[in-house]
């Protein structure tokens, strides 16, 4: 349920979910509770983009010393990285909305076992379990050195 974004463990206003015992495992209430996380986030970063072009338009000037420019530009571009990096993750959102209308949401891409609520809770757009996400990790290290 929505609570106040002030909340130290909530995450985008939402109650971690408490599951109740002998609760079926991703439930259509456990489903509703994700998607309304998971839409609640992308509310939040879409009304980060849009203040960023507010800022971007507001705050563009042609600055006549060439130090103050570059400041400008550096911020700008610091700006539109963030934004680039939150709209790869707003197209994850929506893959994860689609798995959740799929019924697919919560279970591993690479063995099928459930993902479990918490590691939902911590990081919505997970896809893959604990054990095949360290051993992906793993495999990454060794071959990126």
């Amino acid at each position: 349920m929505p609570k106040t974004a002030a909340s130290t463990d909530s995450l985008h206003g939402f109650e971690p979910y408490k599951e109740t015992k002998g609760e079926e495992y991703m439930n259509e209430k456990q489903q509703e509770h994700f998607r309304n996380l998971l839409l609640a986030w992308k509310a939040e970063l879409m009304a980060e983009v849009d203040r960023t072009v507010s800022h971007m338009k507001d705050e563009a000037a042609n600055f006549p010393d060439p130090a103050d420019r570059a400041s400008q530009e550096e911020e700008f571009s610091l700006e539109l990285r963030t934004r680039d990096r939150e709209r790869k993750l707003i197209k994850k959102i929506d893959a994860t909305l689609e798995l959740i209308d799929q019924d697919d949401y919560g279970f591993c891409e690479a063995c099928g076992v459930d993902i479990g609520i918490r590691r939902l809770e911590a990081r919505p757009t997970a896809t893959l379990c604990v054990d095949c996400k360290t051993l992906a990790e793993i495999k990454e290290r060794q071959i990126s050195g």
